[in-house]
């Protein structure tokens, strides 16, 4: 089943149709010092140990000897949640 939509989700902005200013990058004051946009910092504070290239290598392992089994039914719960978690947070 393929599921098309020719127009944006009211409320919803993509990185093209954002205006330059949320594009900022870092500035300098006068002094020479260098401050990072609010995003900059919270994608350097995250934490790093949300790659697991152990686990990676597994399913790699797995799909090759035709072993990987999808549940379409927890990808779709996690994504409604995870749709779910971003309305809530938009509307606070």
């Amino acid at each position: 089943m393929k599921i098309e939509s020719t127009s944006t989700p009211h409320g919803i902005a993509y990185a093209k149709d954002a205006p330059p200013a949320a594009a900022k990058k870092a500035s300098k004051t006068s002094d020479g010092e260098v401050r990072l946009s609010e995003l900059a910092s919270q994608l350097q504070s995250a934490d790093e140990s949300a790659f697991d290239a152990a686990r990676v290598s597994e399913i790699k392992r797995a799909i090759s000897e035709g072993r990987f089994v999808i549940n379409a039914d927890a990808i779709a719960d996690r994504l409604i949640a995870s749709a779910k978690e971003l309305l809530t947070h938009r509307q606070d």
